[in-house]
């Protein structure tokens, strides 16, 4: 589909503009917007330029989240590592490029996209446009590294999908349906007939990936949190031992990386197999070993993407067991306050390409009391504990290191709860209150300083 300029016909000579309709140009159109684009003025106080990297920080998320769409297309588009501006945004967009083994020294961030979607009276939507908004606000990746965002939600959740509820009702995301749409909490219904579920994903990860940025998701694996979506019935449980489902987990997850998702971040990933089951909190069957070796490369052979990374919830404790997996990486193994541990975990896997434990700044099972401190040394710690930048290990972290929350809830609490925090019923308010304001806004400054001085090694 193309949309075509025609300025001049002059002397026998056609001079013209062609404008691809591209999926984010369609983004636009599709929300009424014109895709011609304007420089936005950068606010010196809350830009962070390293070398020709920049992003916006010491803010406050509402600040971004406020803007629409347009507005921050025309910021990702000012921010660009590059010496002009566009002011059409361009057709040919590239993941950055750090080789097919680029997770095992990736900094991994999981944004909440349901948390953040537009919450107006009891209804969730529109979770991903959020997500695009603080895209300008997520540092670029490194010279030698790659920073990679990961969103919680992208298949409907299992109750309550497309509400939000108070938080004594549980509208857990730990649950996901399979064989039928992308969760209401963050596609836009309203112009999914001018542009698909599927397009939206692509302007997504075209504007992550302009940004500088890899792209990711989280996936359950715990059958009984799992459900199949029939045409002609109830919704039944998923089954590992049934090929049907295998097959439909296979080709919905291998889909999402065509769509240009390039890490897929494993719940529960620790215990295929039947490992280590008395710590077990899922719900349910897992795949069992052999299985789970032959959906991960499914999926890579699938989708034709042999970058993908793997990452495994606490697959970190029998390290060859998760990397004959297939994974990529794992959380929660090294102790992450200590700088010359983590040190000497990067020296020891400094020669491993294939597979590499990660620092956990914080998980998604973290029910809050981490001082700011702390999660500023385990930042540092996952950006300079190493000799050399090559040597760096894998970090997983949360929005809430990034962007504070509010003291009294916690991302668990977000993870396992649909709450808006809106006065007045609206998505704006909603905004306001999730987050952690004059404290925040300074964490989140000293988070861009860490950053700064890392993104040129």
């Amino acid at each position: 589909m193309h949309y075509i300029l025609l300025d001049i016909i002059f002397n026998f000579k056609v001079i013209y503009t062609v404008i691809i309709m591209n999926y984010v140009n369609k983004l636009l159109k599709s929300l009424g917007e014109d895709i011609k684009l304007c420089r936005t003025e950068l606010n010196s106080n809350q830009l962070f330029e390293s070398g020709i990297k920049r992003w916006i920080g010491n803010i406050i998320p509402v600040e971004l989240l406020n803007k629409n769409v347009k507005q921050t297309i025309e910021l990702i588009v000012s921010l660009c590592e590059c010496y002009s501006f566009y002011e059409y945004f361009p057709d040919e967009i590239e993941s950055p490029n750090y080789g097919d083994n680029w997770g095992v020294r990736a900094n991994y961030i999981e944004i909440n996209n349901r948390a953040i979607a537009e919450m107006s009276g009891n209804r969730t939507k529109n979770g991903l446009l959020s997500t695009i908004k603080l895209l300008p606000a997520i540092p670029p990746s490194a010279k030698s590294w790659a920073n990679c965002v990961i969103l919680s939600q992208i298949f409907p959740n299992i109750f309550g999908d497309g509400y939000n509820k108070p938080k004594s009702e549980e509208n857990s995301i730990y649950g996901l349906k399979l064989n039928t749409n992308y969760s209401d909490n963050i596609i836009n219904n309203e112009i999914k007939s001018k542009i698909s579920p599927e397009e939206q994903f692509r302007a997504f990860n075209d504007l992550a990936h302009f940004r500088g940025l890899k792209t990711g998701f989280r996936t359950i694996i715990s059958a009984d949190q799992i459900k199949v979506v029939q045409t002609d019935g109830n919704d039944i449980t998923f089954n590992w031992d049934n090929s049907e489902h295998v097959e439909l987990f296979i080709n919905e997850h291998a889909k999402l990386v065509k769509l240009g998702f390039e890490a897929v971040f494993i719940d529960s990933a620790k215990h295929i197999g039947g490992y280590d089951m008395e710590n077990y909190t899922g719900v349910g069957a897992l795949p069992s070993y052999g299985q789970m070796q032959y959906i991960l490369h499914e999926i890579r052979s699938r989708s034709g993407c042999t970058s993908v990374s793997f990452v495994g919830e606490k697959s970190t404790d029998d390290l060859n067991r998760y990397k004959t997996l297939g994974l990529t990486s794992g959380t929660g193994f090294l102790y992450p306050d200590n700088y010359d541990e983590v040190k000497m975990w990067s020296i020891r896997f400094k020669y491993e390409h294939d597979y590499s434990p990660a620092i956990e700044v914080s998980d998604d099972n973290n029910m809050g009391g981490h001082s700011y401190e702390t999660r500023l040394n385990r930042i540092n710690n996952s950006l300079f504990a190493y000799e050399y930048p090559s040597d760096k290990l894998p970090s997983f972290m949360q929005m809430e290191d990034i962007f504070p929350i509010r003291y009294d809830t916690s991302t668990h609490e977000l993870m396992m709860m649909n709450v808006s925090y809106s006065l007045d019923g609206t998505k704006e308010s909603h905004w306001e209150n999730l987050f952690a304001k004059d404290d925040g806004r300074e964490y989140n400054r000293k988070v861009g300083e860490l950053f700064y001085y890392a993104l040129n090694l």
